[in-house]
């Protein structure tokens, strides 16, 4: 099973200079070594031809973000697994072999994402991706050890193999024929929260989203967005809103959308009272953009044949704020 792990990376010498050694360290007798770059104008490129010539540098010619970065450098990887991992993800000893095994036996399962733990308190799941995804009634993303900003404490209760529903774009493993078969990734999202409309449209195929918890990697998260910038939180409004038009089932799809919009009102208030206003202007440029790219994304529903269901719990923003549930294993 040939595997390729790609690093996505745009001015990112200080990370590569910190996070590749361990890439290369515990990998490289298993997969082949990939930096994607995203037009870079740093050194960075020269850093890794220098002092890791053995990896192999595919140059990008823009910067137009994570999945079309994704999408033109993996059109020239030649593998049966992929891994995308961001450049600041430190990875452990064995952590490729309990997810290749998964796949050798699981014909079946197309994606799969180690255990994200927190770089800076190794101690703790890392928001981005913890224990593996899933989504609530409303379309809003959490995970097994993250609920919204609640991060638990890694004692070892997600140690399992578990089907989620979506793997973060941190550390995320993916068939190459099925990547290929769904065109890759949205770049209509440019970054953030595209890895879970591909899980959604994987498990549309009829295939199955796994997570591994015997392979561990650390991630420091917001290494290149900041999780106070506005940016984030445009494109997370955004692109959550674009998830649930393009993908959530018809017999859902109105109540959902229109309750999203009164939901993410309420959030932009929430954000006045707390005195960061600059947050709530995102979350109203986010409500812009999403109508300058309604028709667009309507279209694209349209060619989704069969919608996957989603929902695991009600309402995550019900059971956190208002019944003060923070951990996974407490919501009903």
């Amino acid at each position: 099973m040939k595997t390729a792990i790609v690093i996505l990376n745009w001015n990112g010498q200080k990370l590569l200079e910190q996070f590749l050694p361990s890439v290369v360290h515990f990998s490289s007798e298993l997969a082949e070594i990939y930096i994607a770059d995203n037009a870079s104008t740093d050194t960075s490129i020269e850093y890794v031809r220098e002092f890791y010539p053995t990896i192999k540098i595919l140059e990008n010619t823009t910067n137009e973000g994570y999945a079309k970065g994704y999408n033109d450098a993996l059109a020239n990887v030649d593998a049966d697994i992929y891994c995308l991992i961001n450049s600041d993800v430190e990875v452990t000893q064995d952590w490729l072999k309990p997810v290749l095994d998964v796949f050798k036996k699981e014909e079946n399962t197309a994606i799969i994402q180690p255990k994200l733990l927190d770089f800076k308190d190794k101690t703790k799941f890392e928001y981005a991706g913890a224990a593996g995804g899933f989504l609530d009634f409303y379309g809003y993303p959490y995970c097994r050890g993250r609920i919204f900003d609640n991060l638990e404490t890694d004692n070892g209760q997600f140690n399992d193999v578990s089907e989620i529903f979506w793997a973060s774009g941190a550390c995320l493993f993916i068939r190459s024929k099925v990547y290929h078969q769904l065109d890759g990734l949205d770049e209509d999202y440019f970054a953030h929260q595209e890895e879970i409309d591909l899980c959604w449209r994987v498990q549309n195929r009829g295939y199955k989203v796994k997570y591994v918890g015997a392979s561990t990697v650390y991630h420091v998260g917001g290494a290149t967005l900041k999780e106070k910038n506005p940016q984030k939180t445009f494109l997370n409004f955004r692109n959550s809103l674009l998830n649930v038009v393009k993908n959530v089932p018809k017999k859902w799809f109105l109540f959902v959308l229109f309750s999203r919009l009164i939901l993410d009102g309420i959030a932009g208030l929430k954000f006045l009272i707390e005195l960061r206003p600059i947050h709530t202007l995102a979350i109203l440029k986010a409500h812009v953009s999403f109508y300058k790219n309604l028709f667009k994304f309507l279209g694209k529903r349209k060619k989704l044949k069969k919608k996957q269901d989603y929902n695991l719990h009600t309402s995550i923003v019900w059971q956190y704020f208002i019944l003060g549930r923070k951990k996974f294993d407490q919501l009903k």
